[in-house]
């Protein structure tokens, strides 16, 4: 390799090859489609607009100054984007109405909300400051948003923004979803509009009851401190009610879920069927049943009272659309789709992998669509008149995507992607386009459009033109290694440094996750522009990365390995790869370390303290420590109570295997992130003091649990690499690379 990377690479966002149009979305008359990109190739994003008949692409908004400086965001908007992991600024979200005859978009502004029609002129909302998960009802005639812990809509052509409901007081929200549905549930949205845009369904969220956690900002020229209420592990939940609003008539109204209202579940799912009928996915607290309520509107409607005790309620009780149970756990997903003939698309995990069926208009089973050991991980769209399903899944091997099509009346499905890889869809509302992003080790990531219809494929956008070779940068192998139960294969990928191998073997790090929800080995872009692991492959270091049991994309029985006990298999997995790696010669047994973020760097630490013995130096970042301090949907799916399991807890927590820390351990964490907190590292510190065990300690004042500032990045690389070096028995920082 040529060209060496440096500190300030790895500090750099975002990656090489990886610039690729995000949340692509089609008009409603299949003549546009809609994405959000950045052409000067950094993270400053722009909305665009692609015409599918000229194929010509032109900006339809651009950022303003304010949108690319994330300190002049609100709190709120910090935290939501911190949830979804976004580094992006600029136009970073937008809509488009999907029923509407005349094109209709969306933006968020620091000036308020912009509005285009027909691709027109853009123009503000007026009194829309501050607005927050904007979206236009499906007519385009409204727009409702959250703000100050209120719900609003403001009609596009007449009039300010009139409140749908507003706080009764602090810890008291309309409209927004509360914690752990943005960070555990894969729902970020507190409002859902009916097809016909009469009707806002909303919830409303009662924190008070949640003891305050208190964050404080040290690293500023004056203190400050934001409050959370944060749900800890056994602890009470928020406590959440759903409502419809009656645009037209005033009217609100409640449905009957009191187990939510009293916090014992969650509000997982919300759909529209049609304009009458509102769908619930309610999931129990212990995440092993679940249930699909359908409340019917009535005709009329009664006087809304100002406060809501006074709201009224839906009339008769719902109607049980389908019951899901499952052990260990139920894997949330975002399948369901409701079709114009009555019928409805779900997916389930009864098999132990996801697969696809359909129902009938009361519930009653149809087919099954997909069958067999290999899972369905994302649905792209469904041609009505066609009647096929297009969707993602796991088919060929667990390391690939690859988008298929089925018939709704039954067959086999077709695979409509060629190239080895990783793809992902958005399938056009009328089935004639598909959006196919497409990369691979070999391939940076591109988008494409194809037309299902005649074959034809074009890029949206034009390629970054790079390449491994011209990056300096060689894709890592991918192999099989076997678990420590001695029978269940394992993906995993190796970076090798050049030249010939040393007699001992290379010095080995193990880049780990190692948690649920969680898919690292894969033939795809993101494990080639790893810039940690290259540059340290780089400078004849070895890295390895393992999918151990309890990952994702392997079926049901493969994740449930973890269950109840976290912070065992996964250790045992990466252990028995290591060694794997020593016996065939490729690793060096006495020059052996390991590094991770978040679960990561819980098993970074639980490698220092349990595999000492092998692992000489551990960098933990933002390390879970003790899963009582974490919150109460993620831990509970995975471990129960801390009631319910307290020997399951006691040997999951770092601090109880502190005094047995062995190896070198570099402790790195934010003093606001919100998510780990940095109690669960001053915990550990606290036990290492106690057990008179030395640590090294990385803090970043300012920062949440995504590292964010170059600078503090660039020197947060510098340290990792200075004591991984030490500890490796090799230099790691270059010369040049010491001044930055």
């Amino acid at each position: 390799m040529d060209r060496k990377l440096t500190l300030a690479d790895l500090a750099r966002f975002p990656r090489p090859g990886t610039l690729v149009p995000q949340r692509c979305r089609f008009s409603s008359d299949g003549r546009w489609l809609f994405f959000l990109w950045s052409e000067r190739g950094d993270l400053i994003l722009s909305l665009w607009a692609l015409d599918l008949e000229t194929g010509q692409r032109r900006v339809v908004a651009g950022p303003q100054p304010e949108q690319a400086d994330e300190s002049r965001l609100s709190l709120e908007e910090q935290l939501r984007r911190e949830r979804a992991r976004q580094r992006a600024v600029g136009v970073t979200t937008y809509d488009v109405a999907t029923r509407s005859a005349e094109v209709t978009l969306l933006w968020p502004t620091p000036a308020g909300l912009m509005v285009s029609r027909g691709l027109g002129e853009p123009r503000l909302l007026p009194g829309t400051e501050g607005a927050l998960d904007a979206r236009l009802s499906p007519d385009g005639r409204r727009a409702a948003f959250h703000r100050d812990g209120g719900l609003w809509v403001v009609t596009l052509d007449a009039g300010p923004p009139v409140p749908v409901a507003l706080p009764e007081g602090e810890g008291v929200s309309y409209g927004a979803a509360e914690f752990i549905a943005q960070e555990e549930l894969d729902r970020s949205e507190g409002f859902w509009w009916s097809p016909d845009g009469r009707f806002l369904a909303f919830q409303r969220t009662d924190e008070r009851h949640i003891p305050l956690f208190a964050i404080a900002h040290l690293g500023r020229p004056r203190p400050e401190v934001e409050y959370h209420r944060y749900p800890f592990a056994g602890a009470e939940n928020a406590k959440v009610e759903l409502f419809v609003r009656d645009l037209e008539a005033g009217t609100t109204r409640r449905l009957d879920l009191p187990a939510l209202a009293e916090g014992e579940g969650y509000l997982a799912r919300v759909w529209w069927r049609d304009r009458e009928n509102l769908v619930v996915y309610w999931l129990a607290r212990d995440q092993r049943s679940a249930d699909a309520l359908q409340f019917r509107l009535a005709a009329d409607g009664e006087a809304a009272l100002a406060a809501p005790s006074g709201w009224s309620a839906f009339p008769g009780a719902p109607l049980s659309l389908w019951h899901d149970e499952q052990e260990p756990w139920i894997n949330l997903d975002h399948h369901t789709r409701f079709l114009e003939s009555g019928e409805f698309l779900r997916a389930s995990e009864a098999s132990g992998y996801k697969h696809l069926y359909l129902h009938g208009a009361e519930g009653r089973l149809v087919r099954q669509l997909t069958a067999g050991p290999w899972m369905v991980t994302d649905v792209a769209g469904v041609d009505e008149r066609a009647r096929m399903v297009v969707f993602a899944a796991t088919k060929e091997t667990p390391r690939e995507r690859h988008l298929y099509r089925v018939s709704l009346d039954g067959g086999e499905p077709e695979r409509l992607t060629a190239e080895a890889g990783w793809h992902a869809g958005v399938l056009s509302p009328d089935g004639r386009w598909l959006v196919d992003l497409w990369s691979s080790l070999e391939q940076p990531w591109s988008a494409w459009l194809v037309d299902l219809r005649s074959g034809e494929r074009r890029a949206i956008v034009p390629s970054e033109g790079v390449t491994p070779g011209s990056l300096g940068l060689r894709p890592p192998k991918l192999f099989e290694v076997t678990a420590a139960d001695g029978a269940t294969a394992l993906d995993a990928a190796l970076y090798l440094p050049d030249g010939e191998r040393p007699p001992a073997g290379w010095p080995l790090v193990v880049s780990v996750y190692g948690g649920p929800h969680a898919q690292r080995v894969a033939n795809e872009w993101s494990l080639t522009v790893d810039l940690r692991a290259q540059y340290l492959a780089q400078r004849g270091v070895a890295v390895l990365k393992v999918d151990n049991r309890g990952a994702a994309g392997r079926g049901l029985a493969f994740e449930a390995a973890i269950a109840g006990r976290l912070g065992t298999v996964e250790l045992e997995d990466q252990v028995a790869a290591v060694r794997t790696l020593i016996d065939r010669g490729l690793a060096d047994s006495q020059r052996i370390a390991i590094y991770g973020w978040s679960y990561g760097g819980y098993m970074a630490c639980l490698a220092a303290a349990k595999a000492g013995n092998l692992f000489r130096a551990a960098v933990a970042g933002a390390p879970v420590t003790d899963w009582e301090g974490y919150d109460t949907a993620y831990t509970e799916r995975y471990m129960g109570t801390p009631n319910s399991n307290p020997e399951g807890y006691r040997e999951a927590s770092v601090l109880t295997h502190a005094r047995n820390l062995r190896s070198a351990l570099l402790l790195v964490h934010g003093g606001i992130d919100e998510n780990v907190h940095f109690r669960h590292t001053a915990r550990l510190i606290v036990a290492l003091t106690e057990a008179q065990k030395p640590y090294e300690l990385l803090f970043f004042p300012e920062e949440r649990h995504m590292p964010r500032d170059a600078a503090g990045l660039e020197y947060q690389e510098r340290r990792v690499m200075e004591f991984l070096g030490r500890h490796l028995g090799l230099p790691l920082v270059d010369g040049p690379d010491l001044g930055g």
